[in-house]
């Protein structure tokens, strides 16, 4: 704790007192992120270690999946099947969206008695968005799994390049609304009312002939309005603006302590009085 404490001292006092970056350093722009896809499927071809004849939760979607193919097999006939498992399926789809007939990478664990899926290989299953009244599908998911974790067998993968979620329809991250603003979303920590108002007027200096196109929203949103005439290709506008430089101004004193690790976080203004620290009968 001493150690840490006097790195992190000497690392707060050798520091200049405010540091030049770039906007798109301390921000990032509305809409992009990420999105979860998800679904229940059934992994099969397990070597008896599967969920059993008896997890009816597996057994019932086993028959409608073979059904769905004219064999009208009964619940009691798969009785004694050990090599399905029903699975719980999520696939991240990245902050820069993804377009049709993409890959991601799919995750899947087990929902049920199954005692591994080593093995096994997801049979094709429909992923859908995060709206649960949207019942479109935006995705397939098929393939081998691998496990992530030889201590976790309920848990797996199946990697882009063996399958995955096949992306069926584009889903482009929307930065821009139908007036063409765009929103920049200042990091953590620092978003605060002097920041935003900071990067406003940086990008409203920028324009050189007193326009207003930015303005602080709040203590995390700055508003960009594209000119009219950089609409029809805003890449070279917004591309502009995230180079524009910023000074890191000066934010309150906060300390942040992490019991779990250990670690003291401090920002340049924290001031420490007089004190005594004990640890372990070790006065200082």
């Amino acid at each position: 704790m001493r150690l840490i404490l006097a790195i992190g001292l000497t690392l707060i006092l050798s520091a200049p007192a405010c540091l030049g970056v770039k906007i798109a350093d301390i921000t990032r722009i509305g809409g992009q992120r990420t999105n979860v896809l998800a679904g229940l499927g059934l992994v099969y071809g397990l070597n008896g270690t599967g969920d059993g004849g008896s997890f009816s939760a597996a057994i019932n979607p086993l028959r409608e999946m073979l059904s769905k193919f004219n064999d009208g097999v009964a619940v009691k006939d798969l009785s004694s099947a050990s090599n399905v498992a029903l699975v719980a399926i999520t696939a991240t789809i990245p902050a820069n969206g993804v377009r049709n007939g993409d890959h991601l990478d799919v995750h899947i664990t087990s929902l049920g008695a199954a005692a591994s899926l080593k093995g096994g290989r997801l049979f094709v299953t429909p992923l859908q968005g995060p709206d649960p009244n949207d019942h479109q599908v935006l995705a397939l998911a098929e393939g081998p799994v691998d496990l992530e974790d030889a201590s976790t067998p309920t848990v797996g993968v199946i990697r882009a390049a063996s399958g995955g979620a096949v992306m069926e329809k584009d889903l482009p991250a929307r930065s821009i609304d139908d007036s063409g603003r765009f929103q920049l979303i200042i990091d953590e920590p620092s978003a605060s009312w002097t920041m935003a108002s900071n990067i406003a007027q940086i990008i409203n200096d920028a324009q050189g002939d007193g326009q207003t196109v930015a303005s602080a929203f709040d203590q995390k949103n700055v508003i960009v309005t594209i000119p009219a005439d950089e609409r029809e290709h805003p890449d070279t506008f917004i591309s502009a603006v995230q180079r524009l430089p910023v000074k890191i101004v000066a934010t309150e004193a906060r300390v942040q302590i992490n019991t779990r690790t250990g670690t003291i976080i401090m920002t340049g203004d924290v001031e420490i009085s007089p004190v005594v620290i004990s640890h372990k009968g070790l006065s200082i």
